[in-house]
């Protein structure tokens, strides 16, 4: 009996309740990809034609959509009996970001408001850049503002090269992010100032620092690469993680599982370069997972590759190629694990801006044997953490009740 959770990283099915607070009302990150799958604007190299998704819509995705907004999107209809357990979850937390839906999914809805830097330029407090030059012992920043990571690594990569000044930026989310190249700047040295002003954002309740590492030169362009670290702040209450660690659970994180959870309750840690690579090794997680023990995976390509760089077309395609791995999954599983797939908010790759958006998200809840069932509209998202503490005989904690 063993348990996993996959979290499609921005796989929204549309506008939660509370959107029109965030400026994200009528945003749906899988209805709006459908849409322009079926009238041929997410067509690419790759793929083609209506969004196909055939094995979460078995598990009840497209009746997840329904449950959301009304509606079951373009090509994702095919099946009126579901054979998994399907909802769609609001989110309680304040925030539309990473750590917040994460840690909601795991029981621990977040109580606080982040703090967020103001769109202004430059935007960080002159002592917090002050402080941070002087302790990691920098000649100053670029950046201080509001960006793209691709494209202000981009616009100043160059002078990046040429000053040793770290690239500072950061986003709609509580997020304080630092770019640097891995081998002029140095990887290990980027992780150090990243370090630094972990301890400096504390006090001013900054979610997550970020290294953000790049490679190239001026005349072929820079590249993100899959070094990156989060350096997150704890959540503040025990998460479905820490309990399963305190039961003596074994735990499987993969991809930024750990990072998000601060490396609490993390267990084994298993990285990868892109959702194929996240899939790989969480099907090696798998096969050395203990009976009674918890896989945790993040599946982050939908929100950093394609959701916040607007690209509808590479959405879809991560979608149906994650989609097309679910029935090797479905074979390793033993006769009774459970399977969750869940997502952490929305990020609208049609909506303007380059910002997650707040939406509902599918809850799909499956094993050998399921009855099939809708499982109705949730009220959080750690219902999904509360079905496996129950799948898993963990102690109930304080949010979220079983499907």
């Amino acid at each position: 009996m063993r348990a996993l959770l996959l979290v499609l990283d921005s796989v929204g099915i549309g506008a939660a309740p509370d959107a029109a607070d965030y400026g994200d009302e009528g945003a749906d990150t899988v209805g709006h990809i459908a849409e322009a799958c079926a009238r041929g604007a997410a067509d690419n190299a790759a793929r083609r034609g209506p969004l196909s998704l055939p094995n979460m819509v078995r598990l009840g995705l497209g009746e997840a959509c329904r449950l959301a907004n009304g509606r079951v999107p373009t090509g994702l209809t095919g099946t009126d009996s579901p054979v998994g357990c399907f909802a769609s979850a609001c989110e309680v937390s304040q925030g539309k970001d990473t750590p917040s839906g994460h840690w909601e999914i795991a029981g621990v809805p977040v109580p606080f408001a982040w703090h967020y830097f103001p769109r202004t330029t430059p935007c960080f407090p002159s002592d917090l850049v002050a402080a941070l030059c002087d302790k990691a012992g920098l000649p100053g920043i670029l950046g201080d503002r509001h960006a793209s990571g691709t494209q202000i690594i981009a616009e100043l990569g160059a002078e990046h090269l040429r000053s040793q000044k770290p690239i500072c930026y950061t986003s709609a989310d509580s997020v304080f992010q630092i770019a640097a190249h891995e081998q002029a700047f140095g990887l290990e040295r980027l992780y150090a100032v990243c370090g630094v002003a972990r301890g400096l954002v504390d006090p001013l309740r900054v979610g997550r620092v970020i290294a953000r590492p790049f490679t190239g030169t001026p005349e072929i362009g820079f590249t993100r690469t899959a070094n990156r670290r989060d350096y997150a702040v704890p959540p503040p209450a025990p998460t479905l993680l820490d309990h399963a660690t305190a039961a003596g659970r074994d735990i499987i994180t993969v991809g930024k599982i750990a990072d998000i959870f601060a490396h609490s309750g993390t267990g084994r840690v298993l990285k990868g370069d892109g959702n194929n690579a996240l899939f790989d090794r969480t099907l090696e997680g798998l096969t050395s997972l203990a009976d009674g023990g918890l896989l945790v995976a993040n599946f982050i390509d939908f929100d950093s590759l394609h959701g916040h760089r607007r690209d509808p077309a590479g959405y879809a395609q991560a979608l149906e190629e994650l989609d097309a791995r679910l029935p090797t999954l479905f074979e390793r599983m033993w006769p009774n694990d459970l399977l969750v797939i869940t997502a952490d908010h929305g990020c609208d790759p049609t909506w303007p801006g380059t910002d997650h958006t707040r939406e509902q998200v599918p809850v799909l809840a499956w094993r050998p044997g399921i009855v099939p069932r809708s499982a109705g509209r949730r009220d959080t998202f750690a219902d999904s953490g509360a079905t496996i503490a129950a799948h898993l005989q963990i102690a109930q904690f304080r949010a979220g009740a079983p499907l």
